[in-house]
């Protein structure tokens, strides 16, 4: 019996990789070997920075509430420690988002822990 190989699969496959390496620099985007280890790990680095991404953006909203407690004389620590006291529940997303675009808004929270 004749030996078969599914040559459909077997491009489907490859075409998928190069697909996904399409705009790559060089061998990277037409060499199906070469693609096929840069899209590996582009895809490596893809799963990292979603972890990463949630990391700086926390980072952010600290940063932005600091600035608008700081704006009223409290620091952010004590700001937090005071909000959480007065079961105040607006996560950092959203009193960070007071503190950029609704300074008032903000500063009514600021009155309310103090």
């Amino acid at each position: 019996m004749p030996r078969s190989v599914n040559s459909v699969a077997s491009r489907k496959r490859r075409k998928k990789i190069l697909k996904a390496a399409k705009g790559y620099f060089g061998r990277r985007k037409n060499v199906y070997t070469v693609a096929k280890n840069a899209v590996e790990k582009a895809m490596s680095y893809a799963y990292r920075d979603r972890k990463n991404n949630k990391r700086n953006f926390r980072s952010l909203w600290i940063q932005r509430i600091n600035a608008g407690a700081r704006a009223h004389g409290m620091s952010y620590s004590q700001f937090m420690g005071k909000v959480k006291a007065n079961n105040i529940e607006l996560n950092r997303k959203v009193l960070a988002d007071l503190a950029m675009n609704n300074p008032e808004a903000f500063k009514a929270i600021v009155e309310k822990v103090k």
